[in-house]
């Protein structure tokens, strides 16, 4: 399975709420980034620095960076 792929999987899960918050953000984070373009790199972090502060922001809040984060992994 490739990065892109791995992590589009991991977000797909937290959407349908398989995955809790703290889930999401361990998963990412061993997930690595090696194998995916700058732009794709950047997009998981930003999504993994709003998931460590997510005790501020609730899921509903999330859910539009989520999909964000998976339309850049899918663009490439």
């Amino acid at each position: 399975m490739s990065p892109e792929d791995r992590i589009v999987s991991l977000l797909s899960r937290w959407l349908a709420r398989h995955l809790d918050n703290e889930q999401l953000r361990a998963q990412l984070e061993a997930a690595g980034r090696e194998g995916l373009s700058v732009e794709q790199a950047e997009a998981v972090d930003e999504l993994l620095v709003e998931l460590a502060g997510s005790s501020r922001a609730g899921r509903g809040a999330l859910e539009p960076l989520v999909r964000e984060t998976m339309e850049a992994l899918a663009l490439g």
